[in-house]
């Protein structure tokens, strides 16, 4: 069974061609996409119910006929592979964001700017998104690997089942330290709490977050709205202060 992180569905009197969509959205997105969401339905009239989890959970879903109907992916080769299996719309496909990649500690003091608590020797939990299924978790593995640091700190490795549950561990003081998404610890850029370092693009592939039209969105015209305002100018400063880029 399906259960949402949560659900934004605003109760009230909606114009009379107003419809819903089910959009299952990558754990990254948890901030942003709420603030999308209300904007969506004051905008358009349409609602959003939005569930979030890991992408490569959400694909085996899709192939399990789950009901979504639009896919926000934390990668690009999801929904390419959803085209080719004939589970989503040729032609819906786009990049609506570029995540960044963040090594993050909820208290003051631990992370400096060149991540040099990396370098010293491997102590304590690191916290990452499982690799297999998480596209930031692979991205920090590919980081670490590039650092020549990977069998240093892999033993210490506490895998989370998506992003959202990494920055968990480290939020709560589970994990002194955590790869996790920018936007889930920084707006307009900066850090709010702790302190991070921010993974330089070339240490990792680019994080390209694609959406995609699933089957069971093509007949939805709010699946289609929601898909062509998340391009629009007032989505797209959501993610940008959000941490994103384009």
């Amino acid at each position: 069974m399906i259960r949402p992180i949560f659900a934004l569905l605003v109760a009230l009197a909606l114009p009379a061609h107003a419809g819903q969509v089910q959009v299952a959205a990558a754990a990254n997105l948890a901030a942003p996409i709420r603030k999308i969401a209300t904007a969506f339905q004051r905008d358009t009239g349409h609602a959003a119910v939005v569930a979030l989890g890991s992408t490569g959970k959400f694909h085996a879903q899709v192939r399990n006929g789950a009901p979504f109907e639009v896919l926000l992916a934390a990668d690009a080769q999801t929904p390419r592979r959803l085209e080719a299996e004939g589970l989503a719309r040729p032609g819906t496909r786009f990049t609506y964001a570029i995540g960044q990649l963040v090594l993050w500690s909820a208290q003051p003091g631990v992370v400096d700017s060149n991540a040099d608590v990396l370098r010293k020797p491997a102590h304590g939990i690191l916290a990452i998104a499982d690799p297999r299924v998480a596209p930031y978790g692979a991205a920090a593995v590919e980081t670490l690997k590039n650092l020549g640091l990977l069998s240093a700190w892999e033993r210490n490795f506490a895998h989370a089942e998506n992003i959202a549950q990494a920055y968990q561990f480290v939020a709560t003081g589970n994990a002194p330290l955590g790869f996790v998404a920018l936007s889930q610890v920084a707006e307009d850029g900066r850090i709010l709490r702790g302190t991070g370092w921010i993974v330089p693009a070339n240490l990792h592939a680019p994080i390209r977050q694609d959406a995609v039209l699933l089957n069971p969105g093509a007949a939805n015209p709010a699946a289609s709205a929601f898909l062509a305002y998340l391009r629009s100018e007032p989505a797209r400063a959501v993610l940008r202060a959000a941490g994103y880029t384009f």
